[in-house]
């Protein structure tokens, strides 16, 4: 994992309830690191042959028995250590389809049963207008490798195109991309596929796919910019429905070549079925997963690490009660000073927690720069109306001081 995840507290905290021995890799070494030997390990995340041999040294003192990808952008080097050591992993190829979104639609593009939109790509030294004059529009530009929506932009127009096209540019100068990565040269062109949004999370065992939840998305995801808030399970939809979506999800990652672990899925529906938005090889991002608990509370992260260290999975059944989470999003750039309003926020009847994830004196930006959420409110509820309804509520009742 990077050193910037949000997952980390959730896997660690599972990992100790497992009575789980962890070193976590990231891609710089930890200040603490001599106090506690084999508890963390750097790799070069730029150099997989590099990353590989610093694995191999370290195993010849600290064995290890799995190896786990907890973001997009560590689930290919994750693989690909694993593959080094000679662990169970998805095939490379597989994982790399899931994080580079051109590979995927291409994967997609030709499997039998899965409604994907059509796609094209430019390289960011192309001149986009005459692209852009014969577009079909609407549609979808966006990063091939990015993460939580950043640098995804309708264009309506050939105006709108090419200021779209000059922002992800810019965003991917900025970003930590290598410069040598196909992903930090080249924009992906969509067909805008209208309809409500929903989200799958499930496991994959032996390339059969588990749906463990699924996530309605109450608020229209139709641009400019795709900013996600809310999800609430279990979904409202009608059990044809979700079972077209699960079935789609089952198609999607057999095309990919997926085989294992857990699949955090994004699928639009409208008349002309499930559409697969994306498919990931890892799970829910942020601090979404504390909405789930399966069994007798059995945290996701712990179902996650019981597979992949071939312990006995607990029961795969989400508990029963309605729950949600809402991304609080950046309303506007500049530096964060203040949220107000949080103990009247935490005091609407169905809100569980809200954490704050940004400290008051950073800068933040909206989409389509944003890279981070300023926090998350969690519900539970009778209904999923009214976890839906106590999200909102509490949302209202913040306020944000951005200079």
């Amino acid at each position: 994992m990077r050193t910037r995840t949000y997952r980390a507290k959730a896997f660690l905290r599972a990992a100790g309830r497992l009575g789980l021995d962890v070193t976590v890799a990231t891609e710089r070494e930890q200040p603490l690191a001599r106090l506690a030997r084999g508890t963390t390990v750097a790799l070069d995340f730029a150099d997989v042959g590099r990353a590989r041999q610093q694995i191999r040294e370290f195993a010849v003192e600290h064995p290890i028995d799995a190896v786990l990808g907890v973001d997009d952008d560590t689930t290919v080097l994750a693989a690909q250590v694993a593959s080094a050591l000679g662990l169970p992993h998805n095939p490379i190829e597989a994982v790399k389809a899931a994080r580079y979104k051109d590979v995927m639609r291409l994967a997609l593009s030709e499997a039998e049963g899965v409604l994907s939109p059509a796609f094209w790509l430019l390289a960011l030294k192309e001149d986009p207008r005459p692209f852009a004059e014969r577009a079909p529009y609407p549609v979808v530009l966006k990063p091939l490798s990015l993460a939580a929506s950043r640098g995804v932009i309708r264009a309506d127009d050939v105006t709108g195109f090419e200021q779209a096209f000059r922002e992800i540019a810019s965003i991917l100068a900025a970003s930590d991309l290598d410069p040598d990565d196909p992903a930090a040269r080249t924009v992906l062109v969509e067909e805008f596929i209208p309809g409500g949004e929903v989200a799958l999370e499930g496991l994959l065992v032996d390339g059969a796919l588990t749906t463990l939840a699924l996530f309605d998305k109450p608020d229209p995801l139709d641009g400019p910019y795709f900013e996600e808030t809310i999800y609430v399970t279990p979904s409202r939809l009608g059990s044809v429905t979700q079972r077209e979506v699960h079935d789609t999800t089952q198609r999607a990652v057999l095309a990919l070549g997926l085989r294992t672990g857990p699949v955090h899925a994004e699928l639009r529906l409208n008349e002309r079925g499930a559409w697969i938005v994306e498919v990931a090889a890892r799970s829910i991002g942020g601090l979404c997963s504390g909405t789930l608990r399966f069994g007798e509370g059995t945290s996701l992260e712990e179902i996650i690490l019981c597979q992949a260290a071939g312990l006995e999975l607990s029961s795969l059944q989400r508990e029963q009660r309605p729950a949600g989470v809402m991304m609080i999003p950046i309303p506007a750039a500049g530096v964060l000073r203040e949220i107000g309003g949080l103990e009247q926020a935490r005091a609407v009847p169905g809100i569980t927690e809200i954490t704050i994830s940004i400290p008051c004196g950073e800068r933040v930006e909206p989409l389509p720069r944003a890279s981070r959420y300023l926090g998350f409110i969690f519900a539970h509820g009778d209904t999923a109306q009214e976890v839906e309804h106590a999200l909102r509520r509490a949302h209202e009742r913040l306020t944000f001081d951005i200079a």
